[in-house]
């Protein structure tokens, strides 16, 4: 009779999988906001991450965890925010940081999902140190970029090899993106059909070197900048941007010596941001195409935003709204609705409850962020919770429905009203008439700072 009963579970948990959606888990590195998805007005068109909008919904104030890479992918994929985890920088060994954690990946593995992958989802540092094979049961890695022999920029002296941009490689075949889409498309026709599938995909472009090919260039208006818009920053900000500050400084240089290098560089970024979403389209061309089309989640998001000379800034590695606010959509069959919009501020430390829900598995209770489906229920619900972004230990900004708050290791904060400065021009923290607000924003500050683990190296 125990056998039975075993034999009677079993097929009853196999059943139960076999219904659940698939989820297909689509990851872009270094895309901002400055694209046609959250701003009409923008001369980077995404048709296709527009396309993917009016199937469910976009988070229009939604917030990576972290402007960097490693920490912002970490705590989206294990639901566990910087200052709880310790992983505070793109070394941070965060599977030793996090020994015993389930990342989002094997949550679905334990509930019976084939978890298939390709691209960068986990930090592509060190040579892939920080892939989790725990995972996955199938996983492409990211191809490796290929460089020219001299710089396209024609500045050896110019940071190193990623500090490049221009028409590259000399075919589309020999990109990243193409590589990793092409191994998306033959996960999914190969997936075992009897089982639910989690796919997912990591888009390296618009990331560095800004390499695309030449179709997707164009001449496009430089962004706006205020002169001296750094006059009116704390000592905090001032410490934290030291050390990414000759990334302006050099390019600032780079413009006196070679007239233009400026405007090629915004261009450069912008043809990775086209060429993104071209390759975006082709995974959705290939799900529309299956036969899991009717029954799959799909999310999509960026790890953080990118600084394009805004606040004299290159880069990301600021708490700014340009170096965190990210594209976020969402499509649940028979939860969202077409062509939804949510104006409620959420950060990506959100997407592990989610994804759980969504796919009625389990809820964790160790997760820093919360589950997004009362808002994929309804937009307008009541929402509690700001967004919250940190980086390095200390340093958090706070994304409300209208200001956002940065408090510094120092103390010292920025306070900006995105109602009359959305640029975030005009740094308000010292307005006596204002201490409300700032009392505010800083009761939702994270208690806990846990020290920085240590740091992977190469060998």
């Amino acid at each position: 009779m125990r056998c039975l009963a075993i034999l009677l579970l079993t097929f009853a948990l196999t059943l139960q999988a076999a219904e659940r959606p698939d989820v297909l888990f689509i990851a872009v590195d270094d895309m901002n906001d400055w694209i046609s998805l959250l701003d009409p007005e923008s001369p980077i068109q995404t048709p296709n991450l527009e396309r993917l909008a009016a199937k469910g919904m976009s988070f229009t104030k939604a917030y990576s965890a972290s402007p960097a890479c490693n920490p912002s992918r970490v705590a989206t994929i294990t639901g566990i925010r910087p200052s709880s985890s310790g992983v505070y920088g793109n070394a941070s060994d965060w599977r030793g940081a996090l020994p015993e954690r389930l990342t989002i990946f094997q949550q679905f593995r334990g509930a019976g999902y084939f978890v298939a992958g390709a691209g960068k989802i986990f930090h592509h540092h060190l040579d892939g140190a920080f892939h989790d094979d725990a995972s996955f049961e199938e996983f492409v890695p990211m191809r490796k970029q290929l460089y020219p022999e001299e710089k396209l920029n024609g500045v050896p002296e110019y940071g190193s090899p990623n500090t490049d941009w221009g028409v590259w490689p000399p075919t589309e075949e020999e990109s990243v993106d193409f590589a990793t889409v092409e191994a998306t498309k033959r996960l999914l026709r190969e997936a075992p059909v009897d089982r639910p599938l989690f796919l997912a995909c990591g888009v390296f472009k618009p990331h560095s070197p800004f390499f695309a090919p030449a179709k997707w260039q164009e001449n496009i208006p430089l962004p706006k900048r205020l002169e001296d818009d750094r006059d009116d920053l704390p000592e905090g900000a001032r410490t934290l941007m030291k050390k990414p500050a000759w990334f302006w400084k050099g390019m600032m240089e780079l413009e006196e010596k070679r007239p233009g290098s400026y405007q090629n560089f915004v261009n450069s970024y912008a043809a990775c941001c086209r060429y993104a979403d071209s390759k975006i389209g082709e995974v959705l061309d290939a799900l529309e195409a299956s036969p899991r089309a009717a029954n799959t989640i799909i999310v999509l998001w960026s790890d953080h935003g990118f600084h394009l000379g805004e606040k004299d800034h290159i880069e990301k590695f600021a708490l700014w709204e340009k170096a965190n606010r990210i594209p976020f959509l969402v499509v649940a069959p028979g939860i969202t609705q077409p062509r939804a919009t949510c104006d409620r501020p959420v950060d990506l430390s959100a997407l592990y409850p989610t994804l759980l829900e969504l796919a009625g598995l389990p809820a964790d209770p160790r997760c820093d962020g919360v589950s997004l489906v009362p808002l994929l229920e309804d937009p307008d619900a009541e929402w509690e919770h700001p967004a919250v972004m940190t980086y390095l230990r200390n340093n958090h900004a706070i994304r409300s429905d209208r200001w956002r708050y940065i408090r510094y290791a120092d103390g010292s904060e920025e306070l900006y009203d995105h109602e009359s400065d959305p640029n975030e021009w005009d740094n308000l923290a010292n307005k006596a008439a204002l201490s409300d607000i700032l009392a505010e924003h800083r009761t939702w500050l994270p208690q806990v700072n846990v020290p920085e683990v240590p740091r992977l190296r190469k060998p």
